[in-house]
């Protein structure tokens, strides 16, 4: 995956864990995509120092997901949601069910599709 993809979803479940002035930093590195002198200019900090607090940023929410696992079950269940849109979109094709049968395949679809919105 993706070094930004990872930091953004590492931060989605784990940001609020970090002070205001870590938060600010880290959204702008992840979110903003500022470079390091920016940042350092903006926050009245070097560019080294900024560059140490995203690495132990990065460490820090990197311990979070390796004990509590959130981001890997997220993606697994978004994964297995969208495999289940896509075969209940095949079954609803199928011209051989009854109308019963593929109004439930409907409400099922249209579960899903709910679930990935919210994903």
């Amino acid at each position: 995956m993706d070094k930004k993809i990872q930091q953004a979803y590492l931060y989605d479940f784990y940001g609020e864990i970090l002070n205001e002035h870590q938060r600010k930093i880290y959204e702008d590195v992840v979110y903003n995509d500022l470079s390091l002198s920016e940042i350092a200019e903006e926050e009245g900090i070097s560019r080294q120092g900024v560059s140490d607090m995203i690495k132990r940023l990065d460490k820090k929410l990197s311990g979070y997901e390796e004990k509590l696992h959130l981001v890997e079950k997220f993606l697994s269940i978004k994964e297995e949601v969208e495999t289940m849109h896509e075969e209940l979109e095949l079954l609803a094709a199928d011209e051989a069910m009854s109308e019963s049968q593929k109004n439930t395949i409907k409400r099922v679809e249209q579960l899903s599709a709910k679930i990935l919105e919210q994903l």
